[in-house]
């Protein structure tokens, strides 16, 4: 690495690679080079230390490589406040209309209206509980977006705003702005905020071209969009108008492209670039927002913008959100992993205002936009509690997490050791692993829910009198394959289960459930003292560390594997027996609810932390036991999909842990094993099954979004390693399918165009032949397979 030294004031340091632009001048600045890319044409250098060497105070802006080897350079420096606890990231205030945006003030919530905007009277004048918003309005909406594409769609907007205003309902009102600077012009005179798309506002759609620029081609570019986009900017500035600098993932433009690639540094630059216009008219009442359908993508966007705010010093608010995240418990999943993420990572400390990183959201459903409220609030409600709570773990020094560059710590897997009996490879996947907690009652009942068919279960009595279960039922539940009446693995089976209370040594039949179940490398974990009572061969055995210390686990026989359970925030010395005792086949992560004060996300991330330091590979298992509170109603059920994806799904989307347990008593067995699965779906870990990237429709959707979808799931949602996207339209451009390998888009009424990847390879489809075409498709391209046969 090369290194040199450049004196006099440097009003702006740019350098592509980076996309690093420092709004400070700094005095002295001492500058490391990297060899260029071999990907890019042109001569760059990698900006790696800059210092201040003035009394000014400023922080010292270091670069580092994202990865060992990686290309990506990200600042050293902080994206939040406090890497231990819950902190406010303090931002300036942005008022939307009568609605105040900041850090001072709580998350503002928001959804999209789904009808026609020419249609004035659907939206506005039909009866007060059918009209779409007045419906948001009364759900609790703080804000509602409306697209507006055309110059009708901006003359209604008009007529819309003064109906509402007529009918006493002031909610500030937001225009959805692609392809149509004249269009947000107008429609800057009466709705309340803008948003802008950086990746089409001034730019053509995106054609996937690598185009080589000079850095006089470049700066023309950076001029056209100063040319198109400054008019707003000073009508924004005349009627008070708020902004949103909105920037997907998936509309990136052929430039941002070529320079930075379809990535979440691309994304940062492509908002900067309208940020700095915005700037220079000195207008600031603006917020930025950083989407993809991708979570992990979309964290590591937010976290690189606000990284780089620190820089640069500007203090914006954040509209966060999941683009496209689909309908049902999968949509609400992506959402919470997402949004969950960046909400419990810096929350204000101030009891008095609890909002935290994200000053409104959207969980985009494939839903009625009203749908979208009640997670909305569920996430606002978790970061308000963690923030009045000021949760945290004692502070520790974070050298290996990586914030910007997904790279999954992986655990190492159980390896099969001589003269051992049964195959203990299989208790955890190397994807991402499924644990379940099984109860005696269950497993004499052989299911949760099997109070619903009496006949599946029930052979005889047992010695304890009860009755003595069909095991089938058993196997069933954790999703095992059974040929003539003999369990197997599947690919969504369970890896492992967790039997708190082992069946009595005299109960043949439990006991030879649970031994098939060995048999087919499934782990049965146990507590030491059942084990020690009563015990079950080739069982693991859990133990904290306290067991670990006294030396109780000694009363096992050596070849015992063990288990482990640890809080994350116990002293380094109580950790360290870890690197003594041997047979450790995992660790669970359990840190319970009721702990107030304490962070579950902070103290994992210590005990990671811990780990890497000291070269300790245990696989993790994130093990959440949810309150008894948390009922089998679908309210409950949404608790738990969004506490489970925004405090597991915020460590896994870091590429920390290797599995997760999920027990909650009141909960359906098949309900937990799903989301589970879908769980380590939603952060990229584990495929089981199809994954469907669904816009949540708006009034550019061009068929029946929410009936086309359920069609096409009931029918290729057996195809895991298969994404398949559903678009409405095709306003973003193909680049919103950048996750998908299938596209199912709306082309014009009544037609369908279909793609691979970003690619359209049949267009004008009928709508009534288009689900079968898109079947077809998937066929003659390998991907298909046929439903499997019931059991």
């Amino acid at each position: 690495m090369a290194a040199g030294a450049v004196p006099s004031l440097i009003p702006g340091l740019r350098t592509r690679d980076s996309a690093l632009s420092f709004a400070k001048s700094v005095d002295f600045a001492r500058v490391s080079c990297a060899p260029e890319q071999s990907r890019m044409k042109l001569r760059r250098r990698h900006a790696a230390v800059i210092r201040s060497s003035s009394n000014s105070g400023s922080e010292i802006v270091e670069l580092e490589s994202a990865a060992e080897g990686s290309p990506l350079l990200v600042p050293r420096q902080k994206y939040c406040e406090s890497l231990h606890k819950t902190v406010r990231r303090k931002t300036r205030t942005v008022m939307v209309g009568n609605v105040a945006l900041g850090s001072e003030h709580p998350i503002r919530i928001q959804t999209m209206t789904t009808s026609d905007t020419k249609d004035v009277a659907k939206t506005v004048e039909e009866v007060h509980s059918l009209s779409p918003v007045m419906r948001i309005a009364d759900k609790g909406a703080d804000l509602v977006r409306i697209t507006v594409q055309g110059k009708k769609e901006a003359d209604a907007c008009f007529e819309i705003k003064n109906k509402l205003v007529q009918e006493n309902y002031d909610i500030p009102l937001v225009a959805d702005i692609h392809f149509a600077p004249a269009v947000a012009l107008r429609v800057a005179e009466c709705f309340d905020k803008i948003r802008v798309n950086p990746g089409n506002f001034a730019d053509r759609r995106a054609q996937f071209e690598t185009i080589e620029y000079t850095d006089e081609d470049y700066q023309k570019e950076l001029e056209h969009i100063e040319k198109v986009f400054s008019p707003l900017v000073e009508k924004c500035k005349k009627y008070g108008r708020a902004m949103r600098i909105g920037t997907n993932h998936g509309s990136l433009s052929d430039r941002i492209m070529s320079y930075y690639g379809d990535s979440p540094r691309g994304m940062v630059e492509s908002a900067f670039e309208f940020a700095r216009i915005c700037r220079k008219l000195d207008f600031h009442n603006f917020v930025f927002s950083m989407k993809a359908s991708n979570p992990v993508v979309m964290v590591q966007a937010y976290r690189l913008l606000v990284a780089e705010m620190y820089v640069q010093g500007w203090d914006y608010p954040l509209h966060l959100g999941v683009t496209e995240a689909g309908e049902g418990e999968d949509g609400r999943m992506k959402s919470a992993i997402g949004i969950g993420t960046l909400l419990q990572k810096v929350h204000s400390g101030n009891t008095k205002k609890k909002d935290g990183l994200g000053d409104t959201i959207r969980v985009s459903l494939t839903e009625p936009p009203e749908e979208e409220i009640d997670p909305c609030r569920r996430l606002a409600n978790l970061g308000m509690q963690a923030a009045n709570l000021q949760k945290g773990t004692v502070p520790f020094e974070e050298k290996h997490r990586r914030y910007f560059d997904f790279q999954r710590r992986s655990g190492q897997l159980p390896v099969q050791k001589e003269g051992e009996e049964v195959d203990y490879r299989g208790v955890l996947h190397r994807d991402g692993s499924v644990l379940m907690s099984v109860s005696l009652d269950m497993l004499k009942a052989g299911s949760i829910n099997s109070d619903r068919d009496p006949q599946l279960f029930g052979r005889s009595l047992g010695p304890a009198g009860y009755r003595i279960p069909t095991p089938e039922l058993l196997y069933k539940s954790l999703a095992a394959k059974l040929a003539v009446g003999m369990p197997y693995k599947d690919l969504a089976t369970v890896d492992s289960i967790l039997l708190r209370e082992l069946p009595p040594l005299e109960d043949a039949d439990a006991r030879l459930a649970l031994k098939r179940l060995i048999d087919i490398s499934m782990g049965v974990v146990t507590p030491l003292t059942e084990q020690l009572t009563k015990p079950l061969p080739n069982a693991i055995v859990l133990v904290n560390l306290k067991q670990l210390s006294t030396g109780a686990y000694k009363l096992l026989p050596e070849v015992t594997r063990l288990a482990v359970t640890v809080r994350g925030d116990e002293p380094y010395e109580e950790l360290d027996i870890l690197k003594i005792v041997g047979d450790i086949t995992m660790l669970l992560h359990d840190l319970p609810y009721s702990e107030d004060k304490l962070s579950r996300v902070h103290a994992a991330r210590r005990l990671f932390e811990y780990l890497e330091g000291n070269s300790l590979n245990f696989p993790v298992i994130h093990h959440l036991q949810f309150p008894e509170q948390i009922h089998s109603s679908a309210i409950g059920r949404d608790d738990l999909v969004i506490m489970a994806g925004s405090s597991a799904g915020a460590l896994l989307v870091d590429g920390l842990g290797d599995g997760v347990l999920l027990e909650a008593s009141d909960q359906e067995y098949e309900f937990l094993r799903n989301t589970s699965f879908n769980l380590l779906q939603g952060c990229r870990m584990r495929n089981t099954k199809t994954e469907y990237v669904s816009c949540p429709s708006c009034g550019r959707t061009l068929f029946d979004l929410q009936e086309i979808s359920a069609q096409i799931r009931e029918k290729t949602s057996h195809l895991p390693g298969v994404s398949i996207a559903i678009m409405g339209c095709i306003v973003n451009g193909p680049g919103e399918m950048a996750d998908a390998d299938f596209g199912y888009v709306g082309g014009s009424p009544g037609k369908i165009d279909l793609y691979v990847g970003k690619t359209v390879v049949k267009r004008g489809i009928a709508m009534e032949h288009a689900t079968e075409a898109l079947i077809q498709l998937i066929k003659d391209h390998g991907r298909w397979v046929d439903p499997p046969a019931e059991d």
